[in-house]
């Protein structure tokens, strides 16, 4: 972390915060929407033979919620990059 007198931790917090919580409610929608709520409407539709309700409860959340992890990495670097808070 390099030393920066305009650092605003507030700021940083608050940005910090935005992206937790645009990352929970992603996670809340894929795990219990797609799975339990929304399910009877995706079941219109088939993904390799079987209903997409199923297939998100099953399969599709565990790849979003892996590429959910990887965007939240990227993002909150690009935060700490511009709050200046990077590691080198």
């Amino acid at each position: 972390m390099s030393k920066n007198s305009t650092f605003d931790p507030k700021a940083y917090w608050s940005a910090t915060l935005r992206l937790l919580t645009i990352t929970m409610v992603i996670w809340f929608i894929v795990s219990f929407g797609a799975g339990i709520l929304f399910r009877d409407v995706l079941d219109s539709f088939n993904l390799g033979g079987y209903p997409l309700g199923f297939w998100f409860a099953q399969q599709g959340s565990i790849f979003i919620f892996v590429g959910l992890i990887f965007w939240y990495a990227s993002r909150m670097d690009k935060i700490d990059r511009e709050h200046d808070v990077h590691e080198e």
